[in-house]
């Protein structure tokens, strides 16, 4: 239960872009997955970063590569590639979020970073309330996670 990231931390951004990830994350990500990173955004929202073993993963990047003439998968790879980059978390525990990323998800010195299970994402703390209190979970939504949950789909 130790290398799963869950919840919730203060941090901020140093005047160079580098976030400082929180101890309880870094311990995680690095004792699983190493100090490899791919950051980027999938929203606009919130700057995502995965373990690179997770990223790849997840978008089933091989050395065979994905499908390239799939129109969906290039739209999607143009999109996390445009601001994305391959970093490493540097000997003090931090991470370099690039100047394009930062300033189109408006992070500027306190942000908020949620651990996601397997990676994290990084908001500003203003955005993040607002989002979350825009969009309140409703019973439609409580039953489709219930649904989605390894539960939901046995019974």
């Amino acid at each position: 239960m130790g290398n799963i990231i869950l919840g919730s931390s203060s941090a901020r951004l140093d005047k160079s872009g580098r976030l400082k990830i929180p101890e309880k994350f870094r311990a995680a990500i690095e004792e699983q997955y190493g100090k490899d990173l791919f950051v980027t955004s999938l929203s606009d929202d919130a700057v995502h970063i995965y373990p690179l073993p997770v990223w790849l993963e997840l978008t089933g990047i091989t050395h065979e590569g994905v499908n390239q003439f799939n129109q969906s998968v290039q739209s999607f790879q143009v999109r996390v590639s445009h601001m994305g980059s391959v970093n490493q978390i540097d000997l003090k525990g931090r991470v370099l979020i690039s100047p394009q990323l930062r300033q189109k998800v408006r992070l500027d010195g306190e942000v908020e970073v949620l651990g996601i299970t397997n990676h994290l994402q990084v908001w500003n703390k203003e955005h993040l309330v607002k989002t979350i209190e825009a969009n309140p979970l409703n019973a439609e939504d409580w039953e489709n996670i219930a649904r989605l949950s390894p539960r939901g789909r046995n019974e």
